[in-house]
């Protein structure tokens, strides 16, 4: 589909976004005792998607886009939490969070249909270096892989032990699904991190072509809001703590030395899986975009029909 194509009918979708979430979000911010700063960061969001939508400015959809991915950045936990039968710590945050990254995929869209070149990519093998993209993934996730699951089999970490994290995380309200899994040796963090794995292979290697175009750009997407500015930030956050700007405090662990031992192995984590996903969608979005595909012709078919859209 062709951007010409694209942008009318994504940006009425959008501008009932922005109405709907900018109306949403004032309300909340206004009846609410206590709004999560989110929803005002939303509201932002959909003042600027509605005057970019209105003046035809592409920078003012991409700063309702940035806005958007800072108020839906954490919806990535709630939805882990919702998966392994938790509650969400706030329903006004989860339906925000939600709201914002479906803003940024709008706004996102609809700048970049604004702006695309009318010529279609043509789908081509990756190469060098995309194809060592999930790999780097792999990389920066394996410590904090090894670290839950050393808490998970009874092990202890920055002086705390598998039995301490267990009882914290019962403490914190965690599921019976979460903690069974815990018990048997398993952590839930770590399953959305094999799965986060397949998904950027998924992106990046051939057979992931077949799949309808929909099916991993959708998490792919989310995950990229998600984790980059979460995991950035984070980084960002440890490293005015570890040169004395900023008091970071202890919580479960005995010293604020072992919290920032296991932030930098959780942070990095997160941005640098974050970045690979960015990149291997950003990979796989343009090796399909505008992928076409031919109708095989049949012996009594005659001549082979116009090529058909594949997505």
């Amino acid at each position: 589909m062709t951007s010409k194509m694209l942008t009318p009918k994504v940006s009425v979708v959008c501008g009932w976004w922005a109405g709907a979430a900018g109306s949403l979000a004032i309300g909340a911010g206004l009846f609410g005792a206590r709004p999560p700063a989110a929803v005002w960061v939303l509201a932002g969001a959909a003042a600027a998607a509605g005057a970019g939508l209105a003046a035809r400015a592409r920078v003012l959809l991409w700063v309702a886009c940035g806005l958007s991915v800072a108020a839906g950045c954490t919806l990535l936990m709630d939805v882990l939490a919702l998966l392994f039968g938790q509650g969400v710590d706030s329903v006004t945050g989860a339906v925000t969070h939600a709201l914002g990254l479906a803003g940024a995929l709008l706004t996102g869209a609809v700048a970049v249909a604004a702006g695309a070149r009318r010529d279609a990519a043509v789908a081509a093998r990756p190469g060098p270096p995309g194809r060592w993209i999930p790999y780097l993934g792999v990389l920066t996730f394996l410590p904090y892989i090894a670290m839950k699951l050393h808490w998970a089999l009874g092990g202890t970490f920055a002086g705390v032990s598998g039995a301490e994290v267990l009882a914290e995380s019962a403490r914190n309200g965690a599921s019976g699904v979460w903690l069974a899994l815990e018990r048997w040796g398993l952590d839930a963090t770590v399953l959305m991190a094999l799965v986060g794995i397949l998904l950027l292979f998924c992106l990046i290697r051939p057979w992931g072509l077949r799949l309808p175009r929909w099916l991993p750009l959708t998490p792919a997407l989310i995950g990229t809001a998600t984790l980059v500015p979460y995991g950035l930030l984070g980084l960002g956050y440890l490293a005015l703590a570890q040169t004395g700007v900023v008091d970071i405090p202890s919580g479960s662990f005995d010293s604020a030395d072992d919290t920032l031992l296991v932030g930098w192995i959780g942070y990095t984590a997160f941005s640098g899986y974050g970045v690979a996903l960015l990149a291997a969608t950003r990979w796989y979005w343009r090796r399909t975009r505008g992928h076409v595909r031919t109708v095989p012709m049949t012996p009594d078919a005659g001549p082979s029909p116009a090529p058909v859209a594949d997505r």
